[in-house]
């Protein structure tokens, strides 16, 4: 395991995600190192609909005609991003991060977000994603900061002609976390995979809101997201997939499901379409239950214990969103980060400063 020092506070920083043959950055309270802190323009996702539109705004808080400094990620072609961003002061702290896809291009980026310590963070961020034309984006956003801490997290997405985009949420551990998605597939055979899997306890709060705007021929969307609740944890998903009138023979599949380990656990979940073209496929589901009593009995007579039974199922049901991580090493590390968070091994840390992930 490599260790990272910051220096001005003397904290000690583990990395158990940190990846072999990866470029790492590291971002400091929202200060990068070694990327670029500049000038940014605001990426444009705005589409027409008709007078009678019942497609739902997600806030954005940047100024649609403001610049604002930004972490710029330029990654290059078949090169793999890895950018740790740490909160170790309890200040409010507002950040922009633009990854933006030169045409053609293969890239994958993988952001992890951490907190130092059991201060109250508050972190709100503005991520865009911009894939130009014929490239290729696999984007891994993980998730991990103390019960504490609150991060709001609004995603800006575009998609060129040709384009691709595989963008994995996987939510650790955080105290209240809300990541709004607003995705703009604006060119033909377009294809945008939307996959996110959160675990929660205790007192913690996850929202999910997705906005996925098809808005050209030929183009396809596939969404994913599930959830493991314990204790009185609460999750909300509102998901819309919104088919233009440019959005002919537009494929969209959206499911979010949830399980509840716990009785007064609580999730709520609302997937919806918005159709305005003739020829399409689109479905929308969502599932809400507790661990399967056959499953349970059937492994119980084989001798495993109730208790690593039900760990079992729901790494089980965990794994259908791990297994879009495309990148074997992540997918194994994001799997053993999963299951240690199920085996309640992370709760061993609650009192401690350091920033294991």
């Amino acid at each position: 395991m490599e260790e990272f020092r910051y220096i001005p506070k003397k904290q000690l920083f583990d990395c158990s995600v940190s990846l072999d043959g990866a470029k790492k950055y590291f971002v400091w309270d929202g200060i990068p190192e070694g990327l670029p802190f500049e000038e940014a323009d605001t990426l444009d996702c705005s589409v027409e609909f008709p007078v009678d539109t019942r497609v739902r705004k997600i806030s954005y808080a940047p100024s649609e005609s403001v610049k604002t400094k930004s972490t710029v990620i330029s990654p290059k072609d078949r090169e793999l991003v890895q950018v740790i961003s740490v909160r170790v002061s309890p200040a409010r702290l507002s950040t922009r991060t633009v990854v933006n896809c030169a045409p053609s291009g293969k890239y994958s980026v993988l952001l992890c977000c951490h907190t130092v310590g059991q201060e109250r963070f508050s972190t709100n961020e503005q991520i865009e994603i911009h894939v130009q034309k014929d490239a290729s984006l696999d984007l891994v956003v993980m998730q991990n900061e103390n019960s504490l801490s609150r991060h709001s997290s609004d995603y800006r997405i575009r998609l060129e002609e040709g384009s691709s985009l595989s963008l994995n949420i996987v939510t650790i551990h955080a105290g209240n976390v809300s990541n709004k998605i607003h995705s703009l597939i604006a060119g033909k055979k377009a294809v945008c995979n939307l996959n996110g899997l959160y675990l929660a306890d205790g007192q913690q709060i996850v929202d999910t809101d997705v906005v996925l705007v098809h808005n050209a021929e030929e183009t396809v969307s596939r969404q994913l997201f599930k959830g493991i609740l314990d204790d009185n944890s609460r999750s909300r998903f509102e998901g819309e997939v919104v088919v233009s009138p440019a959005g002919q023979k537009t494929e969209a599949y959206q499911a979010n499901n949830n399980l509840l380990i716990s009785d007064s656990a609580r999730a709520s979940s609302d997937p919806h379409l918005v159709i305005y073209a003739d020829e399409v496929k689109c479905s929308h589901g969502s599932t809400a239950g507790s661990v399967g009593d056959e499953e349970l009995f059937y492994m119980r007579s084989r001798g495993i214990s109730e208790k690593e039974a039900r760990i079992l199922q729901q790494q089980a049901f965990a794994g259908a969103v791990l297994e879009k991580v495309s990148h074997p090493e992540l997918r194994d590390r994001l799997s053993c980060l999963v299951e240690k968070r199920l085996r309640g091994e992370n709760t061993l840390c609650a009192g401690c400063s350091r920033g294991c992930c």
